[in-house]
């Protein structure tokens, strides 16, 4: 095999176009160290080495994940052990041809109409008058005063409460507000007992300015994380969509989209019971309570902590998830609409990407499984086969 009959194949290989075959992998392998690559030119428009990396892991997770009706289960294993020992090879390749100066990281051209930029910090707070305030368009300090809260926004794009602490409340009456994140924003909230919320995108905390009664009770929508500060005196409570979590003081987050098919509360630290109805469960850190919206019931399983904390770690990560789970997670956070065309809602996948990149980063991972692709036309992404 000659080198530029290697490179093709390698290049069709990267491609994920159409599958190599068994001997075409098998040529992969085998001629991989005849060839010196030292003296190739680095295509910046490849990316650099991690990048290039993560891509092919990811597709060999999807391929190895992908049902393939026509092969059987042991031809499938092996067709994915020769990947895997191709790619092997082809990590020493990347390596060895890794640019000398490394303090600039080429983007990848995007193959798509036009590119969609990440989301960010951005909310709107709505007062207890209904009066919105846009607060990524608002300056550092303090906003305003609602009831006994002197409201702030601090440089790292966070909402801060501060307010006295009461046992009760001598005029009986309470003020709530609102904070609420648009696709494509996500923003940091400390509530006046010291409780930081994290909002992810899509999601709204309805909240009083300061917690003069006996608990402390907050309304979500969509999803959060929660590190509540401690008070026994005070118990901690989330209520959505029927769902009650009540804490003392703990981490933990809750995902309770309407376009979801079930509620999930997961348990980092501490303690929580989660309540629908009649039915109610006591988690522990490393659970999961799951309540679906067909019936009352409450189910607890072990939780994936890192696919569930990937938003806060600024990634998404899936694990053998299904293509319209994925594509809800993309659509809330890069503000898109997502449309099917053909037989792709029952593909799944796996892999991991940051969520600082512009969509294209993440769609092209996903197409270099050969198995799935996309169209981006404004903020409407089409899926195909």
């Amino acid at each position: 095999m000659t080198k530029d009959q290697y490179t093709s194949l390698f290049e069709k290989y990267i491609a994920g176009k159409e599958p190599l075959s068994p001997e075409e992998m098998r040529q992969l392998e085998r001629y991989r160290d005849d060839f010196e690559w030292d003296e190739s030119p680095w295509d910046p428009a490849m990316g650099d080495y991690q990048q290039i990396r993560d891509r092919i892991l990811n597709r060999l997770t999807a391929e190895i994940e992908e049902p393939i009706k026509a092969r059987t289960i042991a031809w499938k294993w092996m067709a994915a052990a020769a990947i895997i020992i191709g790619v092997i090879g082809l990590g020493m390749f990347f390596l060895r041809q890794k640019p000398a100066q490394q303090n600039t990281i080429a983007k990848n051209k995007s193959p798509y109409k036009n590119d969609v930029p990440p989301g960010g910090s951005k909310a709107i707070l709505t007062l207890a008058n209904g009066k919105n305030i846009i607060l990524n368009n608002t300056q550092n300090g303090t906003i305003i005063k609602q009831g006994l809260a002197t409201v702030s926004k601090t440089g790292n794009g966070q909402l801060v409460y501060v307010a006295p602490a009461l046992v009760n409340n001598p005029d009986n009456s309470i003020i709530f507000n609102t904070v609420t994140t648009p696709r494509g924003g996500q923003y940091r909230v400390t509530l006046p007992d010291g409780t930081n919320v994290w909002l992810n995108a899509a999601a709204s905390l309805k909240f009083p300015t300061a917690f003069t009664g006996n608990e402390r009770d907050v309304e979500l929508t969509g999803e959060a994380y929660f590190e509540v500060a401690k008070n026994k005196e005070k118990p901690f409570k989330v209520s959505v969509n029927n769902v009650t979590v009540e804490v003392l003081g703990t981490h933990f987050d809750i995902m309770a989209y309407d376009n979801e098919p079930t509620i999930k509360a997961t348990l980092l630290e501490g303690s929580v019971k989660v309540k629908r109805y009649a039915a109610n469960a006591l988690l522990v850190p490393g659970q999961q309570a799951l309540a679906s919206r067909n019936n009352d019931l409450i189910q607890v399983q072990k939780a994936d902590l890192e696919e569930t904390m990937a938003w806060m770690n600024g990634s998404f990560i899936f694990h053998e998830e299904n293509i319209q789970d994925i594509m809800r997670k993309v659509a809330r956070w890069y503000d898109v609409d997502v449309v099917y065309q053909g037989n792709v809602k029952n593909k799944d996948f796996g892999g991991s990407v940051s969520r600082s990149g512009n969509i294209s980063e993440l769609l092209q991972n996903l197409e270099l499984t050969g198995t799935i692709h996309f169209k981006v036309e404004g903020r409407r992404v089409t899926v195909m086969e």
